[in-house]
């Protein structure tokens, strides 16, 4: 699910607004931020490159096939229906082709990474392209949505390390529940056309009061799992301080949902910050005079 389409205004704009460019910064800085982590420190360069393409090819692949999947009921949507491909202005054949050719950049750079991102990147396709079709068939898409997102840490690490140690596993799960909070309030924004078209969300399934009511104990449940991935890792004080202020933004836009369930804007400039948070905190606990070595993981 993904923020409103205004019109586009060129060719530019409308293929930076069909791969949702602008959104880029939404999880950015967590793979940032566990690239730092999984490096101890400063990464090579090599490294960096190949996660940053692989994180960009991937949510590329993911948001062309969306569209794709989702091109008929999006042209009945009153959010999504200028959307190029839902109106027209695309042909899905084209779709398809970014789709795949991102997919296959996913696949070559996990290559060049080591033998275990190789092994693992069909299983991150599935679940980038498998996405689309969750909400057709169970209320669970909003929580699919989380593990998305929440596919970071790990990816991050076994990227760098070729393994996935256990630890992370509280960072998969603090994502898991961040994701699925921001992925439960944006489909509150679709609730009335989700249930036209009989499409499934927690929204769909539990109502606007106890979906809004979960949200900040989902909020909770991830800083609590991100803070004991912390201290596997021997983090330092700044770290738990961006937790903390984390955990602020969360709670303001915690309120303001409870005064008005169905904003768009607002949840997608808190994720921007909550995740730049995230990262300066990172920064600053493995590289400040508060250094975070050694690190557990």
């Amino acid at each position: 699910m993904s923020a409103p389409d205004p019109a586009p205004r060129g060719r530019a704009a409308e293929w930076a607004r069909f791969l949702e460019l602008q959104n880029l910064g939404l999880n950015l800085p967590f793979a940032l931020a566990f690239l730092v982590l999984a490096s101890k420190g400063v990464p090579s360069w090599t490294v960096v490159v190949l996660v940053v393409i692989a994180f960009v090819a991937a949510r590329n692949a993911g948001h062309s096939f969306n569209r794709w999947a989702d091109r008929f009921l999006d042209a009945q949507n009153p959010r999504t229906r200028d959307r190029a491909l839902a109106a027209g202005r695309t042909r899905p054949g084209v779709a398809l082709g970014i789709a795949a050719a991102c997919g296959a950049v996913v696949v070559v750079v996990a290559y060049l990474l080591n033998p275990l991102a190789f092994a693992l990147a069909p299983v991150a396709l599935a679940l980038v392209f498998g996405y689309s079709y969750t909400k057709r068939v169970s209320s669970l898409t909003t929580a699919f949505l989380g593990l998305v997102e929440a596919i970071t840490p790990a990816a991050v690490y076994v990227a760098v390390t070729g393994t996935l140690p256990l630890a992370v596993l509280l960072a998969v799960g603090g994502l898991l529940a961040w994701g699925t909070a921001f992925e439960t309030v944006h489909s509150l924004g679709d609730l009335v056309s989700d249930r036209a078209l009989g499409l499934f969300s927690i929204p769909v399934r539990w109502g606007v009061r106890r979906s809004v009511a979960l949200v900040p104990v989902l909020h909770a449940v991830a800083l609590g799992l991100l803070a004991l991935f912390g201290i596997a890792l021997g983090l330092r004080l700044p770290y738990f301080l961006a937790l903390v202020a984390m955990a602020a933004v969360a709670a303001g836009g915690d309120v303001a949902l409870a005064r008005d369930p169905t904003a768009t804007r607002g949840p997608f400039r808190r994720h921007f910050v909550t995740s730049a948070l995230f990262l300066a905190g990172v920064l600053v606990a493995v590289f400040g005079p508060w250094g975070a070595l050694p690190m557990g993981v």
